[in-house]
Order: structure tokens, then sequence, then C-alpha cells
């Protein structure tokens, strides 16, 4: 069996354009529902959580066991992931006062973190929320904000695990 990367959908309209982008890379990837997680073995080298329609403080939104993945294998979540992220280890994230959809421009950009080497400041992303990230947790730090958006991406300190606001699948 080959190395790939897992992509846990949780009902996003982008999943499969996050597929496309991975596998563009040369990468082998596989979508599986986020209740339904594969088990964990040598092959799997990260995992990828979507975004999704709901938010996460809906009383029946994706819910993820990442008991088996944290600290095992690089984690990225995308949008909805990263606000799952953010919100199950302590971060604090409410609706926007203002729903961001579509180009935004990076204003900071940590350039040091290893998610974002090579991306300038003013880089153009596409945004696509109603909930923010207003609070992380203790060992995660900001390393990439917008204009409107102070949280578009962070590191897990101690892990390569990063959360990102914006959807790096879609094209403008």
């Amino acid at each position: 069996m080959q190395e790939m990367v897992l992509i846990l959908d949780c009902g996003s309209q982008y999943t499969q354009l996050i597929a496309r982008r991975v596998r563009e890379l040369n990468v082998y990837c596989e979508i599986h529902p986020y209740n339904k997680p594969p088990k964990l073995d040598k092959n799997v080298k990260g995992l990828i959580i979507s975004g999704s329609p709901h938010s996460v403080n809906e009383e029946n939104a994706p819910e993820i066991d990442l008991s088996k993945y944290k600290q095992q294998v690089p984690l990225l979540g995308v949008c909805y992931g990263a606000q799952f992220l953010a919100k199950k280890f302590g971060g604090k994230v409410e609706p926007s006062e203002t729903r961001e959809y579509g180009r935004a421009k990076l204003s900071e950009v940590k350039s040091n973190a290893d998610l974002l080497r090579g991306v300038p400041v003013g880089s153009q992303v596409w945004m696509s929320h109603g909930d923010t990230i207003l609070s992380l947790p203790d060992n995660y730090e900001i390393i990439a904000s917008t204009h409107d958006v102070p949280v578009a991406a962070y590191h897990i300190k101690g892990e390569d695990s990063f959360g990102i606001q914006f959807h790096p699948e879609v094209y403008h």
C-alpha cells in the first residue's frame, strides 16, 4: 500500500476540489466521511479536515474523534476544519459580524511558519464562512491574518498541525 493523505469530509462543497489539488501535487489521497474515518496505519502521512456548511456551534455539527490522529500525523483544518480544531481544544468560535465570502488578501503572514513558507503578504485567498475564530487555545499561534479576519491561519505549537480559515483549493 502506498503513502497517502486522508481527507475527512464534513460536507463541504469543496472537498472534491481539495482532493484534486492534493493529487495535482502527485500525492495520493482518499476522501472519507468525517464520522467513518479509517484506521491509522503507517501509510497515512497526514489528515485534512474539510470545510462544512455547518457551524461548529450547531447542536448536530460534524464531530470528529481525533484521538487516533492528533500528534500522530500532521493535521490541516480547512475553514470548518480550522474552526473545529480551535473550538475542540479550547478556542472560541462565534458568528462573524460580516460574512466573508470571496477574495481577501493576507495582511500579515508569519513567513517562518512551515505551512506559509514563501507566501507573501498581500497574497489573495478565498474566504467562505459565516463564523470566525475569536480566540485560540494557549498552544496555538496565529500565522496569518486578513484585514477582516485576525485568525486566517494558525499553527498548533509542538505539532505539525495547522488551521486555515481560507480555501487554498479554490482559484479565482
